[in-house]
């Protein structure tokens, strides 16, 4: 541009401060670098532009090109271009004085007093701002990647729009993520069976905030499936516990649900007392609101092949679902439909120099979960059993001192472990890909629309295919049918892939059963046996490996006690499979092999959670507690006895107690004998049982203690006494309570029936508890 100059110069100098310049902004990795690069360069332009004024070839200079030359690239970073101008920079404004004549008082502004002063103001609110920033986001190393982190979006419940088509609602409740995939695998069918339909699978937890949300939504639906998994001691799943409590507990709720058509699909384990529980009790509930069942409830048994119970129980839903959702015209012979097989779109990186791959797996939150866990380190481990043992029980204590995570007695902890190295190299080969490929995993196409087919997981961080393969795939479960199906479509031999079809299939039913449910084969097992499926990465992560889940523990102290620790007491797994295979428990191993904090600075570490629990003292410590736990089932009552002792040392009354323990040998493996004598020693307990299983010439368990002291249990449990049972729910927990039984029906001199209902009333009014696996 020209600029018209006045005999005073000021016409020019504001010509040349209203042209656009190009100012160099660096992104560097940190706000720091940042800011301090923007502000240098704006120094160095309000220092040239002072230069320039005073200049006496001021009037020889084209003004369009004083400030063109931008500074030189930093190596290393990314640059962007941004117009502006000297008075941009300088005040946030552009003035545009065209051919305008400038009063004289403006002459001011150019001065260089002010000039400078304006400098040093815009310095020193930069370096305020830079401090600001440091403190809120820490202090990291301007070159340091920061690794990315696990953020697991909520999922996001669509709004409803009226279209005129019928629309049916997908619930489930799921622990381990099995529910979520039958739901969506009756999902993907439906959608293809009924294209007038609209469908969406919904967490039961994302469905409603509170209990009115629950009501106002609930009654509007008119189909619906609920798949419900039970856990624990008939317990609901995390995710269902919300809905679970409105839909049962609270006001009666009358008959509301009259425009209902549903179906219940359960999913427990007969092994457990409670038997699909959940499922029950909602699809009983349901009908008595007044909603119309069309399918019968489906239970499905995890002991046995719960797949095949899906796929038989999906198939009476379909000639229920064309009778409700398919018009006159529509009735014809529906196509056969083939699941699509699930994959991610994988990009393939160099890696990262500077990344580092040990990081946590928490993404800041302040409410931690399974979604959402937090660091903590390894503080104390130590081995509970005597050298002559031949088993091994580890006690571990880890560290949440600044984590903003607490507990409560009772609690339990949720714990992500990492597979052993040997079971990833093992993986490694089989897939066949060098472990340091770096890669990141994908839920859109390239031009950002959704991938088409099943619903996919929200992916893992970008990483290596060893750190994948460590901390986010289960590699020794064994793989459902929905996986062989997956491994046959990606072999190249035509025997290895009609053998895996067969396994999946109806008519290979008792072979699968046989093969690989009795004999414990793992994936990686069948994957051995099948050498020439190599599924690709997106395949591999989507449809064959689950996501390595979190393992749960009873919590083995209390915050009353410890408030900056979470005790674990945990037994090593270490057996032969029928096929042969020496299996390894993934958390055990790693908690007997955990470096602690009190043997290096470099100690281990693991993402953890804490899932609250009802395995509760009594409110009134003056209630006596009868508590039944052998083994590591003494780990809840270690807890509950460090805070009956906090309690009692703060000066309050404390009810009768007494402790049911059991184990082998008492030079063996009597685990945390002295804190037990010292509790009685202190009246935090007041009475100590142990049964020694492999001491004398006959087999004594806590159930025979118990026995033996059946009038104490029910004049405990005639004052009100709470009763609790930790451990093994398949043997144990069965063995006491038909053991209680007995003795509510002898001491109690009832009948069978009225001994039954006296031990479900405990039940029912939380003063028998049970916290088993």
């Amino acid at each position: 541009m020209v600029s018209v100059i006045d005999q005073s110069g000021l016409a020019g100098a504001v010509s040349i401060l209203s042209s656009p310049i190009k100012t160099q902004t660096y992104l560097s990795p940190t706000p720091t670098t940042h800011t301090i690069i923007i502000l240098l360069e704006r120094e160095r332009e309000k220092l040239q532009l002072q230069q320039t004024l005073i200049s006496p070839h001021f009037l020889s200079l084209d003004p369009s090109t004083l400030f063109q030359s931008p500074l030189p690239s930093i190596g290393g970073m990314q640059s962007e271009t941004v117009e502006t101008t000297p008075f941009a920079v300088l005040n946030n404004k552009v003035i545009d004085n065209g051919n305008s004549t400038i009063p004289v008082t403006l002459t001011m502004l150019l001065d260089n007093q002010l000039l400078v002063l304006m400098t040093s103001a815009a310095v020193l609110l930069g370096f305020i701002a830079v401090f600001l920033w440091n403190r809120s986001s820490g202090k990291k190393s301007g070159k340091e990647l920061e690794p990315p982190k696990i953020v697991v979006p909520k999922r996001q419940v669509e709004q409803e729009v009226d279209d005129g088509k019928k629309k049916v609602t997908i619930f489930f409740g799921t622990q381990t993520g099995t529910a979520e995939g039958f739901a969506k695998a009756l999902f993907e069918e439906a959608k293809a069976r009924y294209e007038k339909a609209v469908f969406k699978v919904v967490d039961l937890d994302d469905y409603a905030a509170d209990d009115e949300e629950y009501a106002e939504k609930f009654k509007k639906e008119t189909f619906a499936f609920f798949f419900l998994a039970t856990y624990g001691d008939g317990e609901p799943t995390d995710n269902a516990a919300r809905f679970y409590k409105w839909f049962t507990e609270g006001d009666e709720k009358g008959v509301w649900l009259e425009k209902l058509h549903y179906g219940v699909f359960g999913l427990g384990n007969k092994q457990y007392e409670h038997f699909n529980k959940i499922a029950l009790v909602v699809d009983e509930g349901l009908t008595e609101q007044g909603a119309k069942r069309f399918v019968p409830v489906g239970l499905g048994d995890d002991d046995q092949s719960i797949e095949d119970d899906f796929s038989a129980w999906k198939e009476l839903v379909w000639p229920e679902l064309d009778q409700l959702l398919l018009d006159e015209d529509d009735k014809t012979a529906a196509t056969p439909y083939t699941a699509a097989i699930p994959e991610y779109r994988v990009v393939f990186h160099d890696k990262p120099d500077t990344f580092s791959e040990n990081h946590s797996q928490t993404n800041g939150h302040t409410v931690h979960d399974a979604q959402h866990p937090c660091r903590s380190n390894v503080a104390v481990k130590k081995e509970l059993h005597t050298p002559e043992s031949d088993r091994s029980c580890t006690h571990l204590e880890f560290d949440i001192s600044h984590t903003g995570l607490s507990y409560e007695t009772g609690d339990h902890v949720g714990v992500y472990c990492e597979n052993l190295i040997e079971v990833v190299e093992e993986a490694e080969k089989l897939i066949g890909l060098p472990a340091d490929t770096y890669f990141s995993l994908h839920i859109d196409n390239e031009d950002g629309t959704p991938l088409g087919g099943p619903t996919l997981q929200p992916p893992f961080p970008p990483c290596t295919l060893r750190k994948a393969l460590t901390n986010y795939a289960d590699l020794l479960s064994s793989p459902k049918k929905s996986t062989l199906l997956a491994l046959a479509a990606h072999a190249s031999d035509a025997a290895e892939a009609d053998r895996l079809q067969f396994l999946a299939s109806r008519e290979g039913k008792d072979e699968y059963a046989e093969w690989i449910v009795a004999n414990q084969r793992s994936l990686l097992e069948v994957m051995e046996a099948s050498p020439s499926a190599k599924p690709p990465l997106g395949v591999f992560f989507a449809a064959i490996a689950p996501r390595l889940q979190p393992r749960y523990y009873s919590i083995s102290s209390s915050p009353k006690m410890v408030p900056n620790r979470i005790h674990v007491t945990c037994a090593l797994v270490y057996e032969k499979t029928p096929a042969g295979r020496i299996h390894k428990g993934i958390c055990s191993t790693w908690m007997k092999n955990a470096v602690p904090l009190t043997e290096s600075q470099d100690c281990n570490w693991a993402p953890i959670f804490v899932r609250t629990s009802n395995f509760r003292l009594p409110a009134d410590p003056k209630v006596p507690v009868i508590m039944i736990g052998p083994g590591t089932g003494l780990a809840p009552f270690r807890g509950f006895l460090q805070e009956r002792l906090a309690l009692k040392e703060s000066g309050t009354e404390l009810g009768q107690s007494i402790l049911f323990f059991g184990c082998r040998n008492r030079k063996v493996d009597f685990i945390y004998e002295n804190e037990l004598n010292n509790f009685v020693e202190n009246g935090a307990l007041s009475e100590l049982d142990v049964a020694f299983s492999r001491e004398g010439a006959t087999k004594e368990y806590v159930q025979h203690k118990m026995s033996q002291k059946a009038s104490d249990i029910w004049n405990m449990l005639s004052e009100g006494a709470y009763l609790y049972v930790c451990g093994d729910a398949k043997g144990m927990a069965k063995d006491v309570h038909r053991t209680l039984h007995t003795i509510v029906q002898e001491q109690g001199n009832l009948d069978s029936s009225k001994a039954e209902l006296y031990v479900k009333n405990l039940q029912m009014s939380g003063r028998y508890l049970r916290d088993v696996w």
